[in-house]
């Protein structure tokens, strides 16, 4: 969760799939989206990539678009488009007025990385440079409540993310209680 003064972004995945096939990248798309519902938040998902709806002829950009194409037929009523540049995701004008065909109705909110170097990098880079404060890793789609802390982490990052961890283990009881 990349928070910045005026929005918050979820990134994924930026700790656990080093390079993940086209089902993995449409799962994590899934799990994520599910988390930010859980926070009252409407997902926007923008599947990354270095091409733009098809500019680029590239397996990494073809593996992209297979994930996507698996979310509209498995999940129709997600807002999820793709592949897209991070900026064609996060810059609304870019979206809609380059590519007014997307699916999206503003700005993503949820940023999928097409493997663990881009999202990493871009997560630390923002955190560092770009002001934004980063609360995670959060893993989602686990079996049960557990979340990681980096090396190096300060008070403020371990209060986060076991308030992260302590509300997550209240839905995976609530879940479990109802089954």
């Amino acid at each position: 969760m990349m928070i910045f003064r005026q929005q918050t972004f979820f990134f994924a995945d930026t700790t656990v799939n080093i390079e993940p096939d086209a089902a993995t990248l449409a799962e994590i798309a899934t799990a994520t989206a599910k988390f930010v519902t859980r926070l009252g938040i409407e997902p926007r998902i923008a599947m990354l990539s270095f091409s733009n709806f098809g500019s680029v002829k590239h397996p990494a950009a073809t593996k992209v678009q297979q994930a996507v194409a698996m979310l509209h037929e498995r999940e129709p009523e997600l807002q999820v488009d793709g592949e897209m540049q991070a900026d064609t995701a996060v810059v609304e004008r870019i979206l809609t007025r380059v590519y007014p065909f997307a699916k999206l109705r503003g700005p993503a909110n949820v940023l999928i990385f097409p493997d663990l170097n881009a999202a990493n990098i871009a997560y630390k880079l923002l955190a560092r440079l770009g002001d934004a404060q980063a609360i995670g890793p959060i893993l989602v789609g686990m079996d049960r409540p557990v979340h990681v802390l980096q090396r190096l982490s300060e008070v403020p990052d371990i209060v986060n993310i076991a308030v992260i961890a302590a509300v997550d283990a209240l839905e995976h009881r609530r879940l479990a209680s109802t089954k």
